[in-house]
């Protein structure tokens, strides 16, 4: 009998760390036993409920006061199914991971997948007790192997592995696809600069909009792809577009399924995020062959060689952000090159098959 793993995510988001979650347990069922274990009426679950093949546990949405409740009946899924590991995602269900394994029969193998960052010491008893109760920690970047590394003390310490997380190969659209796409929008004869992902300060579309203004490249327009967190900042975003002149120049796409395909009909994607983790809409931007511009900080590094396969500007610098894509707009060769560079760079290190085959045999070490 084939080994059986859970993947739990009881986030309430479809973000890029739901969607890995939901993309890795897909393909790692076409391989080995795969139970998951979401929210109830999450987005995760429902997105999750139209692959019929997954066998999916649905509890009460993470708080504190259902912690209990949910760690006794992840327990008797654990024994009634024979879970062999459990392979978390979200940093918050840890603490429910560690307590239903303690109620278990089976005591199962824990695997946690670090999607963010690390900033302070785990050396507390509560901390102590979650730790050493890890057999493996996958770091999503070197920078989180090396924060988890300094923070947790080596005593209690589980093995540390790096696995990036890749995207999978885009398919194309054909040429009048890709016009309708850009008569949709109202892109049409532009320079295309987007930016994907939650509309909320963090994410630096306000740093874009400063920079498009010293850019002073009337041709040049912005789409901003994805959903606002809070509908006062992008009242607020919209009112300094305008007070700016720009807004003939700005256009708010909403949430999309279709990233990719506005990913391939732009000229440059760009990450302007404080401090990204890793920066998983760079990947998907580079399979798209379309040039990518990040903020010289956190996961882009890691990603991007500047000058090879990107640019990078100075972290929260508007002036730089703009003078960068003023050089893609005026040097189209080095546009081109670079983004051929990055579309090769993502087949060959930034691939979602060849990332969870990577993981596939992380958590087989862990069980065999």
């Amino acid at each position: 009998m084939s080994k059986q793993i859970l993947q739990l995510c009881l986030s309430p988001d479809l973000g890029g760390l739901e969607l890995y979650m939901q993309r890795l347990s897909c393909y790692l069922n076409n391989e080995i036993g795969i139970h998951v274990a979401v929210a109830q009426n999450s987005k995760l679950a429902s997105s999750l409920s139209e692959n019929v093949d997954l066998k999916m546990l649905q509890l009460h949405r993470h708080a504190w006061k259902n912690i209990f409740k949910n760690a006794k009946q992840l327990a008797t899924y654990i024994d009634t199914n024979k879970i062999d590991l459990i392979h978390l995602h979200w940093t918050k269900d840890l603490p429910l991971s560690v307590l239903a394994k303690k109620l278990s029969k089976r005591k199962p193998k824990l695997v946690q997948s670090r999607h963010m960052n690390m900033t302070r010491f785990k050396s507390d008893l509560y901390h102590r007790w979650l730790y050493k109760n890890l057999d493996l920690m996958i770091a999503v970047t070197q920078q989180v192997q090396e924060q988890i590394t300094q923070y947790i003390p080596q005593e209690i310490r589980p093995t540390v592995e790096v696995s990036y997380i890749g995207a999978p190969i885009y398919q194309s659209l054909d040429k009048a696809s890709q016009e309708a796409l850009k008569e949709m929008y109202q892109l049409a004869e532009s320079f295309v600069i987007t930016i994907a992902g939650r509309i909320e300060p963090a994410k630096g579309q306000g740093l874009l909009i400063d920079a498009l203004q010293k850019l002073n490249k009337p041709n040049a327009k912005v789409m901003f792809i994805g959903n606002p967190m809070d509908e006062s900042y992008l009242e607020q975003l919209k009112k300094q577009i305008s007070d700016k002149g720009l807004s003939s120049q700005v256009t708010f796409t909403g949430f999309v399924n279709n990233v990719q395909d506005l990913m391939a009909i732009s000229d440059c994607v760009v990450l302007a995020t404080n401090k990204e983790t890793f920066g998983m809409v760079l990947v998907e931007a580079m399979h798209t062959g379309t040039a990518v511009l990040a903020s010289n900080s956190g996961g882009p590094l890691e990603i991007i060689d500047h000058e090879q396969d990107g640019l990078l500007f100075e972290n929260q610098n508007a002036d730089d952000l703009s003078k960068k894509l003023a050089t893609y707009i005026e040097a189209q060769d080095l546009r081109h090159k670079l983004a051929e560079s990055g579309r090769q760079k993502a087949l060959s290190k930034f691939e979602s098959q060849q990332q969870f085959k990577e993981v596939r045999g992380l958590l087989n070490n862990i069980i065999t």
